[in-house]
């Protein structure tokens, strides 16, 4: 049995590591630093992933890649979808370079392993790509601001909607993690709300390669909508798989997430009549049209909802910042939650649960007859107010709104 480490050598331990962390801080102390933590290569990736990256480079850029008098260092790393790489990564940045801002993207799991970091660390966490509603629930935190989208906004938007226009019997198929989780239990309670039923469901891994089996289990169920309760490539694979299975002859096919990269995978033929619910659209204003036209000539795609909102986060947190004349992460959050946001991406404010209420549209893909151009996609029909889709304080049951 290894003997008992000395009290003094333990002490000598966390007083060396004390000073590693103060020298790092000195060291750092001549910058800003904003970290990026998001699925740059898997399932994920072309919602978010380097697409984000630019996005947040180009808001750097806007300031002249500096704030304060002081270069802005930008980090990024691919957490793989594993929440333990996305809270090392993030833990490594706070401790060694001094990180005042992090800004995490796609994969709730992993956003919320981080989320517990910056809590404990009192830094900014910009959640752009990650949609459990916790973050502003159970969860919530005072340096947490949730910007992009969530599970209740898209369980309210188009479960709502779809249920309304007399799709009264669903079945889930959802991916089997926190997010998948969230979004079928929000859209449940919306359905049963509106007098619909729920009468199965079905849960499949992440970056699930086969969906037959899950589909004829929907299929026996005998609803009549198909809600696709993930994201990202398993929604690609999953609608690709429906329709060659011929499911969209008996069910409605509800993609309860899915981003404008994802319709240009699929195309309009696949896609076609897809009625669905998104945070923002290029087409929203002309600065908005700027800015996808920007990021086109960079990247050679149209942004994503999610890529806007990384752009938005980080412009806006960088312009409070200027004004504040400081870092502090208390003060910026106050700032942030007393002043009204209004950019090329949304028009709203941080709530004191954290949640940025904004509005959300109600969207329906184009037929490839319908469509006048390259990237003419979806026809808007519904502009959903913020106060409407996100959770209401009543409903809330975050500490910081009670």
């Amino acid at each position: 049995m290894a003997k008992p480490s000395h009290p003094l050598a333990l002490l000598g331990a966390a007083l060396l590591a004390a000073m590693a962390a103060g020298a790092a801080q000195a060291q750092n102390a001549d910058k800003v630093t904003i970290g990026f933590v998001t699925d740059m290569s898997s399932v994920y990736s072309d919602g978010d992933g380097k697409g984000g990256l630019v996005a947040i480079q180009m808001a750097i850029d806007e300031v002249g890649g500096k704030v304060l008098g002081k270069p802005i260092q930008l980090l990024s790393a691919d957490h793989q979808n594993k929440a333990d790489i996305a809270a090392s990564r993030a833990r490594e940045w706070f401790d060694t370079q001094d990180m005042q801002m992090l800004v995490g993207g796609t994969n709730s799991s992993a956003g919320l392993a981080v989320g517990k970091i910056a809590d404990e660390k009192k830094r900014v966490y910009m959640i752009t790509g990650s949609g459990t509603s916790a973050f502003t629930n159970e969860l919530c935190s005072p340096y947490f601001i949730h910007y992009t989208y969530d599970t209740v906004a898209h369980a309210k938007a188009s479960g709502k909607a779809i249920t309304e226009a007399g799709g009264k019997d669903w079945f889930f198929l959802t991916a089997d993690y926190a997010f998948g989780h969230a979004l079928e239990a929000d859209t449940s309670k919306v359905v049963k709300a509106q007098g619909g039923r729920v009468l199965g469901s079905v849960r499949h891994p992440l970056n699930a390669s086969d969906f037959s089996s899950f589909l004829l289990q929907a299929q026996n169920s005998k609803a009549k909508v198909l809600a696709l309760a993930n994201a990202g490539g398993d929604t690609i694979n999953a609608i690709k798989a429906a329709r060659e299975f011929g499911i969209d002859k008996s069910m409605q096919i509800t993609a309860l997430l899915i981003f404008s990269s994802d319709i240009q995978t699929l195309g309009l033929k696949q896609t076609q009549g897809l009625i669905y619910a998104d945070n923002w659209h290029w087409e929203r204003s002309p600065e908005s049209k700027k800015f996808a036209e920007d990021f086109y000539a960079k990247t050679g795609k149209m942004p994503t909802s999610i890529q806007a909102s990384d752009y938005s986060a980080v412009r806006n947190y960088l312009r409070i910042v200027q004004k504040l004349g400081t870092t502090d992460a208390d003060k910026v959050m106050a700032e942030f939650k007393s002043t009204e946001l209004n950019d090329m991406y949304g028009r709203g404010r941080v709530r004191p649960d954290g949640r940025y209420a904004h509005d959300m549209y109600l969207l329906q893909v184009k037929s490839p007859a319908e469509s006048k151009g390259k990237f003419d996609y979806f026809k808007v029909l519904k502009t959903l107010p913020g106060e409407e889709v996100f959770t209401t304080k009543e409903e809330s049951r975050c500490k910081l709104w009670k």
